[in-house]
């Protein structure tokens, strides 16, 4: 009788942010719970001093730090860089599904580069807090 042995899916898992690092941490335990599933979790670094204690919190380290924050770089800049550096993380770890959550520059340079690499990403919710598409976190307060 052969056996064939499968070799696991390889799931590469993008966060950066605080509400990213909570809502994908059920996501990678479970995944690290499944036989044929291997979670290659990769930090941008958008919110570094928010995510670690969280990760660290469940258990989880990153398996790729990118790092990429840098003194008064904006949104566009990291995103620029995010794309390019997560679509090299994604080839280096031969990830085989990319996983992103939310709104997040994060999420979209994730998503986009696992796009450009022809990988299938999954996304896990999003939705606008405010009615500002420009500011999505930053709440407006109601005058009565």
């Amino acid at each position: 009788m052969t056996v064939l042995v499968q070799d696991p899916i390889r799931v590469g898992v993008v966060l950066g942010t605080r509400p990213e690092a909570i809502k994908l941490a059920p996501v990678i335990d479970a995944l690290r719970s499944r036989p044929g599933y291997e979670p290659v979790v990769i930090s941008t670094g958008q919110h570094r001093d928010l995510v670690e204690p969280l990760l660290g919190h469940f258990g989880i380290v990153a398996d790729v730090d990118l790092a990429l924050m840098t003194e008064g770089q904006g949104l566009a800049d990291l995103a620029g860089q995010a794309i390019s550096r997560i679509a090299a993380a994604l080839d280096d770890a031969d990830i085989d599904v990319v996983i992103v959550q939310g709104d997040t520059s994060t999420a979209l340079a994730g998503a986009l580069a696992g796009f450009y690499r022809r990988i299938p990403v999954a996304h896990v919710e999003a939705g606008l807090r405010t009615d500002d598409r420009l500011s999505p976190s930053r709440r407006r307060s109601i005058a009565a």
